[in-house]
């Protein structure tokens, strides 16, 4: 970039003075650095786009590659599908014993009959109330109150 040190920024500062006039300098200066804001904020997006387009780029060749390891891996268990099936068939045609049969009957299926919308505790009311089983929830100043030792006088 253009370099600037000390020195040369002092005499741009002394001309822009000169030139533009002390009362209207601070209004110069505030809309430059507002037009410097601007560039630097466009200059960071376009540093932004350009590195996700980079990662994009990237994500599209990883892609392409397991896409490519996928369809090796598929190639590969079919061919060995289709050596066993042709094992498979070879020795169903040697022998004519229960391997020869595809007759496999599967049960049908039966629905349950369940009516799970009328399920019931398990444990009955009478019991619960026998043995002292909480069946309400206590609010926490009622659990403070049974739950405070007694005072002894």
């Amino acid at each position: 970039m253009i370099d600037l040190g000390i020195s040369k920024l002092a005499l741009i500062g002394a001309v822009a003075l000169i030139v533009i006039g002390p009362e209207k300098l601070p209004r110069v200066a505030r809309t430059v650095g507002t037009l410097l804001g601007k560039a630097q904020r466009y200059v960071n997006d376009v540093k932004a786009e350009v590195n996700r387009s980079m990662d994009l780029d990237e994500l599209r060749k990883m892609k392409d590659t397991v896409q490519d390891a996928a369809r090796d891996v598929e190639h590969s268990i079919q061919t060995g599908a289709s050596d066993f099936e042709k094992q498979f068939s070879e020795i169903g045609q040697e022998g004519s014993g229960p391997l020869a049969e595809p007759a496999a009957s599967y049960p049908e299926y039966k629905h349950p009959r369940k009516k799970w919308r009328l399920k019931q505790g398990a444990m009955p009311q009478w019991y619960k109330a026998r043995n002292g089983v909480r069946t309400r929830a206590l609010s926490g100043a009622a659990r403070v109150a049974r739950y405070r030792p007694h005072k002894i006088n």
